[in-house]
């Protein structure tokens, strides 16, 4: 007879992180490289250029020591990483809200603290919900409330419903007036985990893909498909202020494949998806604008 598995919820009971806050100079050299692996002919890379909307990602980075690190790639322990045994993490989604823009060249500083902590009960078994609230100051004003919404489950779950093999020739079909089409490789890959200090193997390790995973392929990092439908503001409307964003990852892309980040604005707002040749929706996003 099976032992009864344990509640998630039960782990976290008595887990209460203090808030802890960082610091960065915010140089322009992390901003110049996104612009780099975009392909970008012009974007911030100046001392007191506004920095795009997520592009503070690219910033407050750390650096663990090798050992501290899993098998996966990911840190074994870390503040805002709930005690729950045999661990799995998946980035869900998100919000930010933007008072006014993040300046390179400026001293800044992050506050993160935890947010909501919701065990839910899904068709793959416990899932325990975790939201990590982060503000960005500089010169002791807030400039960005962000929001990081992160699922974490106890083991590996069921089977995971992916293609056995990748195709990397279909290309999804448009729907708004807004796109931008990719096609990422693994160098791309690896330099945007260079970029974000994201060591998890997923994204460089094929063998680990497909044999630890189940995956057929490297995964094109979430954090990357958000950017992607920002980047259809950026260029699309140069002149519109992000106000506040969401966005919410469903289900991943795998290098090779074709990428459409698609967007239609309405008034104030845009809605924006990622779209692959499997699925209309693997991404969400809705933004507004001052």
């Amino acid at each position: 007879m099976q032992p009864t598995p344990v509640p998630l919820g039960s782990y976290v009971e008595s887990w209460h992180p203090a808030p802890v806050k960082d610091e960065d100079p915010l140089l322009p050299g992390p901003a110049a490289a996104m612009s780099a692996l975009l392909d970008l002919p012009d974007t911030a890379t100046e001392a007191g250029d506004p920095l795009p909307p997520l592009w503070q990602w690219l910033y407050f980075l750390h650096w663990p020591a090798q050992h501290e690190l899993g098998p996966d790639g990911h840190l074994r322990d870390a503040r805002f990483l709930p005690p729950v045994p045999d661990r799995q993490r998946m980035f869900a989604g998100g919000r930010c809200t933007v008072h006014r823009p993040l300046r390179l060249g400026e001293p800044a500083e992050r506050v993160s603290s935890l947010g909501a902590v919701t065990p839910k009960h899904g068709r793959t078994g416990d899932l325990l919900f975790v939201t990590e609230r982060i503000e960005f100051r500089q010169s002791g004003r807030t400039c960005l409330v962000e929001e990081q919404d992160i699922v974490y489950r106890s083991g590996r779950g069921v089977e995971r419903d992916h293609p056995a093999v990748l195709d990397d020739s279909a290309v999804p079909e448009a729907e708004g007036p807004w796109q931008l089409r990719i096609q990422p490789d693994p160098t791309l890959l690896f330099r945007f985990s260079a970029l974000t200090a994201n060591a998890h193997r997923i994204h460089y390790d094929m063998p680990y893909c497909l044999d630890t995973e189940g995956y057929p392929g490297l995964v094109v990092h979430g954090p990357l498909l958000a950017l992607l439908m920002l980047e259809l503001v950026r260029r699309n409307a140069p002149e519109l202020q992000v106000r506040s964003l969401s966005y919410r990852l469903r289900r991943p892309m795998f290098a090779g494949e074709h990428i459409l980040a698609d967007g239609t604005p309405s008034g104030s707002k845009a809605r924006l998806h990622i779209a692959g040749h499997r699925e209309a929706r693997h991404a969400t996003a809705e933004v507004s604008f001052v």
